[in-house]
């Protein structure tokens, strides 16, 4: 395992807003125009400090417009980068660059956070060793109990399978130095979906990823029909047997010439089609895996 960063801990500079916040978020978005809004009004209303980097990832509707309408309203602090290579990965990239605070969350554009899921984040943050949290998928109306019994059936899978990646990009949050350590974002390093398993297998490489009944998020439930960029049930397999001792062969040799003989680059996240919301189910409080079929 690699030496953990020691923390900065400098006097932080003060902005027009508040103190330099604790938190940033990274918001990367392609043609959001109807979640968006909603989204940055959940990360607004976290009980700590924050500031929102918007990444337009190059959208032909006007999403850039309502991000920055919607920040302007709640006088948020915010920063709107636009970022033209295509691509989840280049978007994060150009997003983590302007990243100065300690603690950095990705988050989806579709997606709901409760006022507390920063301040559930960065208490295992805190933790000995911990350089990664991770959120579970809930319904955003589920009762709390619901919500609790997916958190702790989360909490039981990782403990048994501590080096695997267990949610996507919309709910994780990393300690800045760590991640930077890491190597970051990096389309030259991975420019493939599933970068969220990648990040999370080379970050762990400095500590622990932990996870809490109470860090939880909610994605839209509109679902995607994107099987055609699923990973196989060949290549999970192959994930959870060698994970633990031969991660960079599974994702640098053996995943990662799969995913580009099946032209699976980054930007192929951005081709999808949404179906009505109505045709989605909502299983015990807990959105259902085939309505998130691909991590991040």
């Amino acid at each position: 395992m690699h030496m953990l960063p020691v923390p900065d801990s400098r006097p932080q500079r003060r902005t027009a807003l508040d103190e330099h916040p604790r938190w940033s978020v990274l918001v990367p978005f392609f043609n959001e125009r109807d979640l968006l809004a909603r989204t940055i009004e959940s990360l607004a209303s976290q009980s700590v400090s924050v500031r929102i980097v918007l990444i337009d990832n190059g959208s032909t509707d006007d999403s850039a417009a309502i991000a920055r309408a919607t920040c302007a309203r709640l006088n948020v602090n915010h920063l709107l980068v636009t970022e033209r290579i295509p691509g989840k990965v280049a978007a994060l990239a150009a997003g983590l660059r302007r990243v100065r605070s300690q603690y950095v969350a990705t988050c989806d554009a579709d997606t709901y956070y409760p006022a507390g899921y920063l301040a559930a984040a960065e208490h295992l943050l805190i933790q000995k060793d911990c350089v990664v949290a991770g959120a579970y998928f809930a319904c955003e109306k589920a009762e709390a109990r619901v919500r609790r019994r997916t958190g702790a059936k989360m909490c039981a899978t990782a403990r048994i399978m501590p080096r695997q990646c267990h949610t996507g990009g919309a709910g994780q949050a990393f300690r800045t130095d760590v991640l930077n350590a890491a190597g970051g974002f990096d389309v030259d390093r991975w420019n493939y979906v599933l970068e969220d398993h990648e990040i999370i297998h080379r970050v762990t490489k400095y500590g622990a990823m932990r996870y809490s009944a109470d860090l939880w998020c909610a994605p839209s439930t509109r679902e995607r029909d994107r099987a055609s960029i699923r990973w196989t049930l060949a290549e999970r397999l192959t994930y959870s047997a060698t994970i633990g001792w031969a991660g960079d062969w599974f994702f640098y040799a053996f995943l990662a010439s799969r995913l580009r003989a099946r032209r699976l680059g980054s930007e192929r996240i951005r081709e999808r089609a949404f179906q009505p919301q109505s045709d989605v189910v909502c299983d015990g409080g807990t959105v259902r895996a085939a309505t998130y079929p691909v991590c991040g």
